[in-house]
């Protein structure tokens, strides 16, 4: 066994708790006379001096780790690692120290040891793994690979292994390799570099990040991501960067720094959306440094250009130029719309200062006149560019949009712009459309509106736009939903027809809007309400639950089911007077028994409306449909409605009959009091003299006018004056010979009430109807 030598390096904890390298060399098992038995004896590979030479004693504990790790301590905090070249060679050598310690080889651990112990060899294997590679050369790839991949699942392992990577050049070896195995058309090389680097940039390391992404190997790393063993040819990525993707100056760069951030970003962010694999939902950290990389440089970018104050006046010369031809005011655009996306990566306060900047040379105005143009790809990037911006600072252009209103005409109004832009929308998916109503959602919503003592940017820009804006914007519905385009069954009309939602591109608008006007729902209360009872806008709304577009449908029931949501009582009534639950019961049964979207959005509705027991609604739809939607038994919601409808009018009638109890024992103890109150009059007065007739005149007619006046119970339970006085001033007639019933209670059938009273002057002897 002396003569079998195995090549290995050779690593020692120092005082420091830090791994040293002593060297590489050729290791064999011998018998040492200095300690009278077997030892592991290591000379250099270079010069082939003695690196080490340790005993073996019977007692030590000696680990093997990860095939290729033979790991054991001499003394306290003197621990040695040897890392074998082949795991073939530490095989051999741990023979040789079980044999000598008469132990198993196929143990991991030839002594029983502490717990205490066993920690300081687990952290031994970890440290030991993650610094020792073996040398960087052809026959090592397969270890390599290994070592790699291996230390992905340990945070502490991963820090070692990167730390080695950086402070050995050892990236810059294995780039080095690539060529040579390219050369050699290496085909398991190319695979295994392949691995190593996937593997190196799942480090997540930024430190290497540096290396891998610097000018000098940059193209070296998406070569070796080109050979993966699970396509049958390489892809060409380098050919690709090299000679398609070209780096376009809309103004010439003069800073050298700059021009060469943009190149990296650029292939840094191919690399990561292209030769990279997707994270899973498993994975949420997964490169999340690189994406930090990118952003890093991303708002290097963005600052770099902000500071060149010349280049970026230059850029707003020639947007604001007429004579600039609309293909090079296309690349402009699509330079500040790559800005805007870059500047994503700001902080807050440089995102500020950037809209500062932009804003002062007059992005605002520009955008404006570009969206008019007839280039859809001009129109399509400004959009994009107005997004961005609202997103920034929304109040910034609120504050623009008002100042606006005093040197410019309603039409002209940039807002207004950009809502004409959103219903002009040429595109079939309406792709600006979708990204300018984005931008009417940002300026409208309150919550991002600030309100100082001084001012209140809600009822200041809410008033603007309800007073300016708003009926721009219903105009597409309004039009769509007017009689000239609808059938006379209020089915809306021919396919062919632009305004008609039955058209495919005019259904997506409608759907946009009246997805608006739902969130204006909520959070603009008292103004949207104001403009849908002028317009009369939910009826129409409700004209599209005839589209044969179901997801237009179900935006027109949303827009009702928020309107029901708020259970406000103006709602509610204009709900009821309008009979505006037709459109949607008929929805219902035209759907007949089919089970989808439509179905349970419209019973949804009715289960909210029984659920929260909105009784004005509840109300009307039993007495309105029930006797329509009784036979839909797939679900209790309709007998429920009817349930709590019965159970509120017996509650009603209830509250009646009580009340009618309470006000009849009141009338009964007012008779009692003033009769009393009169006996007791009589009592106090002194009785006149019998010769006083003046006095005993007086009396009577006094008593004969109590008579008249004192109001009578009819059978009803009302009371009936006979004084023509007092029915005059009662019921409010000069008639003076009528007599008349006064109601103390109020009763919905006034006009059946007013008949059976006529009734009753004519006809004594019929029973009259109880107020109950």
């Amino acid at each position: 066994m002396a003569d079998l030598k195995y090549s290995v390096k050779v690593y020692v904890l120092n005082e420091d708790q830090e791994w040293n390298n002593l060297g590489t060399g050729q290791v064999s098992s011998t018998y040492d006379e200095q300690f009278q038995g077997m030892s592991l004896l290591v000379r250099s590979d270079s010069d082939g001096s003695v690196i080490l030479r340790s005993q073996i004693p019977p007692d030590r504990p000696y680990r093997k780790h990860e095939e290729t790790l033979i790991v054991w301590y001499e003394a306290e905090n003197h621990g040695l690692v040897l890392n074998f070249q082949d795991p073939a060679g530490c095989q051999d050598i741990w023979k040789e120290i079980c044999q000598v310690q008469g132990k198993d080889p196929s143990v991991q651990i030839t002594q029983n040891i502490s717990d205490e112990s066993e920690e300081d060899f687990d952290e031994m294997s970890v440290i030991g793994n993650t610094v020792v590679l073996p040398d960087c050369e052809l026959n090592t790839l397969d270890q390599i690979a290994n070592i790699v991949n291996s230390v992905l699942a340990s945070p502490i392992r991963r820090e070692r292994l990167a730390l080695i990577l950086k402070n050995e050049a050892y990236i810059q070896k294995l780039l080095q390799l690539f060529h040579t195995c390219e050369n050699l058309e290496n085909t398991e090389g190319l695979y295994r570099l392949h691995e190593i680097i996937k593997g190196i940039l799942s480090l997540n390391k930024s430190c290497l990040f540096e290396i891998m992404f610097s000018d000098e190997c940059i193209m070296d790393v998406v070569g070796c991501l080109e050979y993966d063993p699970a396509l049958n040819q390489p892809k060409r990525h380098r050919d690709f960067l090299t000679n398609d993707a070209k780096f376009k100056e809309v103004i010439p760069i003069t800073n050298s720094e700059l021009r060469q951030k943009i190149y990296q970003t650029y292939r840094v962010q191919y690399i990561h959306d292209i030769l990279l694999p997707v994270p899973s939902i498993f994975e949420d950290n997964f490169l999340s440094t690189l994406t930090t990389f990118i952003l890093s440089n991303k708002a290097e970018i963005v600052s770099m250009l902000q500071k060149d104050h010349k280049f970026l006046y230059e850029v707003f010369a020639q947007l604001k130029d007429e004579t600039t031809h609309d293909d090079r005011r296309c690349e402009l655009l699509i330079f500040f719309k790559e800005l805007c996306s870059f500047s994503q990566a700001l902080q807050p306060q440089s995102k500020d200062a950037l809209l500062e900047t932009l804003t002062q040379l007059g992005i605002l105005p520009v955008l404006k006149i570009i969206m008019i143009r007839d280039d859809l790809q001009v129109r399509s990037a400004a959009a994009v560019i107005c997004a961005y911006l609202v997103e920034y600072s929304p109040s910034r252009i609120r504050e623009f949009i008002i100042s606006e209103s005093q040197v410019c005409k309603d039409s002209d109004l940039f807002i207004n712009v950009i809502i004409k832009q959103m219903i002009c929308d040429t595109d079939p998916e309406l792709g600006g459309a979708v990204h300018l109503v984005v931008v009417l959602h940002t300026l409208l919503d309150p919550r991002n509106m600030l309100t100082t003592p001084e001012k209140s940017e809600r009822s200041e820009f809410l008033h603007f736009f309800y007073k300016h804006c708003m009926h721009k914007f219903t105009a597409p519905l309004l039009a769509a939903t007017s009689e000239h385009n609808c059938e006379e069954d209020d089915i809306v009309g021919y396919d062919r027809n632009k305004n008609c939602p039955n058209n495919n591109q005019t259904a997506q608008l409608l759907a946009l809007i009246l997805e608006l006007l739902t969130f204006c729902i909520q959070h603009h209360t008292y103004y949207i309400r104001n403009y849908i009872l002028n317009k009369d806008l939910l009826r129409k709304a409700l004209i599209l639950t005839n589209s044969k577009h179901t997801h237009l449908i179900l935006c027109a029931l949303r827009f009702m089911r928020r309107m029901i949501s708020l259970n406000d009582e103006i709602y509610n009534n204009y709900i009821i007077k309008g009979n505006h639950f037709e459109p949607v019961v008929n929805a219902l049964l035209d759907n007949g028994t089919r089970y989808n979207m439509l179905n349970s959005a419209i019973l949804e509705l009715f289960e909210y409306i029984r659920v929260e027991n909105i009784k004005p609604l509840v109300s009307h739809i039993v007495e309105k449909f029930y006797n329509i939607l009784e036979s839909i038994e797939y679900v209790q919601t309709f007998k429920g409605l009817k349930i709590k409808y019965e159970k509120e009018r017996d509650r009603q009638s209830q509250i009646q009959k009580n009340l009618h109890s309470v006000l009849q024992n009141r009338v009964v103890y007012d008779d009692e009091f003033m009769e009393t109150k009169r006996t007791q009059e009589g009592e106090a007065v002194m009785l006149p003299l019998e010769d006083d007739d003046e006095f005993m005149e007086t009396k009577r007619t006094q008593e004969h006018e109590d008579k008249v006046d004192s109001p009578k119970r009819t059978s009803s339970g009302d009371f009936k004056f006979s004084s023509s006085y007092s029915a005059c001033a009662a019921i409010g007639t000069g008639s003076p010979s009528g007599s008349s019933v006064v109601r103390l209670v109020d009763h919905p059938d006034d006009e059946e009430e007013k008949q059976e009273d006529k009734e009753d002057e004519t006809s004594p002897k019929k029973k009259p109807r109880l107020s109950s």
